[in-house]
């Protein structure tokens, strides 16, 4: 048995818990997020048995799209060249998915 531990963008989550839905893939999702952009993500818990980790990995993989977005730093109190180039907006990738997959020694439901 393994934990899965996913990591998606709040705007691909409820897509991807239809997907578990459809496939009978059981998943607990948590509101988190990101500290670099601090934006919204979900987090979700699956416990599955080992030979359906490439499924759920599949699954997360396709319906987690990256996308652009354009973020302004914050505005600089330093007065010198750098700090005023660092105002302008810069395209960064966000989105995808992060996956962490863990052994589970012990797995027990009531």
């Amino acid at each position: 048995m393994k934990l899965i531990i996913a990591i998606i963008q709040d705007k691909d989550s409820d897509k991807l818990s239809n997907r578990f839905i459809e496939h009978n893939i059981r998943a607990t999702k948590l509101a988190s997020s990101g500290s670099f952009l601090r934006s919204g993500n979900s987090t979700f818990l699956i416990g599955i048995d080992d030979e359906r980790v490439a499924e759920v990995i599949d699954l997360i993989k396709h319906t987690s799209k990256q996308r652009n977005k354009y973020i302004t730093p914050p505005v600089a109190l330093d007065t010198h060249v750098e700090g005023i180039y660092n105002n302008y907006p810069r395209k960064v990738r966000v989105g995808g998915g992060t996956i962490f997959v863990l052994d589970i020694e012990d797995f027990e439901q009531f």
